[in-house]
C-alpha cells in the first residue's frame, strides 16, 4: 500500500517516486508522470489508496494553480548519440 511522503512536492525535483498500488508517480520539474494501475477496491485498503491518490492530485492541482503556466510545454529535445556497442 502506498504512502505520501511529506517531502513530495509536485514539480520540485527530478527524483521523487511514489507508489499507490501498482501506480507509479514520478516527480519532474516540468511534469508529474503516472504509470501503471491501481484498483480502488470497495474495502478499507481501497479507501486508503483512494485518499492517497486524492491528496496527491489535490497537491498537483494546487501547485499548478500557483504557477505562471504556458499554454503548452515545448516538445522535449532529443539528442542522438553514437551506440558504443556497434
Amino acid at each position: 500500500m502506498g504512502q505520501l511522503r511529506k517531502q513530495f512536492i509536485p514539480y520540485a525535483n527530478e527524483s521523487d517516486v511514489l507508489h499507490i498500488g501498482r501506480l507509479t508517480i514520478e516527480n519532474r520539474v516540468d511534469r508529474v508522470s503516472l504509470s501503471g494501475d491501481v484498483d480502488l477496491t470497495a474495502d478499507q485498503a481501497g479507501l486508503v489508496e483512494a485518499r492517497l491518490l486524492h491528496r496527491l492530485l489535490g497537491d498537483i492541482v494546487a501547485r499548478l494553480e500557483g504557477m505562471d503556466l504556458p499554454a503548452a510545454l515545448p516538445a522535449p529535445s532529443a539528442t542522438i548519440v553514437v551506440n558504443p556497442f556497434e
